[in-house]
């Protein structure tokens, strides 16, 4: 299970920097998960995949926009969501399998940035 954990905050840190763990900018001992800790809070915007920041910047994305009529501009709650996802993806590939977050923690925190930013209980 600890395995698990590591490999799903990799994909996560994949799939929300769209960067491989195997891209060529992670040597010289730079790690994915080096990359990712060393923006975290302040520099998130640094390291996000840009597809994501575009997407919301246009409101393209339906629930986005739904959601923002209900509480006003999201901008707040996207860098929440997306802070709190790399987060975890950041605690879930920690070195030490004892630092590592739980599987069952990992699903609170995600349903908890999801409410957040949807502005809802889910």
């Amino acid at each position: 299970m600890l395995g698990d954990v590591y490999n799903f905050g990799i994909l996560s840190l994949e799939m929300f920097t769209g960067k491989r763990l195997t891209d060529s900018m992670f040597s010289d001992g730079l790690t994915l998960h080096e990359f990712a800790t060393m923006a975290l809070p302040g520099r998130w915007m640094e390291i996000v995949e840009p597809s994501l920041l575009l997407e919301a910047k246009t409101g393209n994305n339906s629930v986005e926009t739904s959601a923002r009529r209900r509480r006003g501009e999201g901008k707040d709650r996207i860098e929440e969501c997306l802070v709190g996802i790399l987060g975890i993806g950041v605690v879930c590939s920690m070195e030490s399998p004892a630092e590592r977050m739980e599987m069952t923690n990992v699903m609170a925190k995600l349903c908890a940035a999801r409410e957040n930013y949807l502005g809802r209980r889910i």
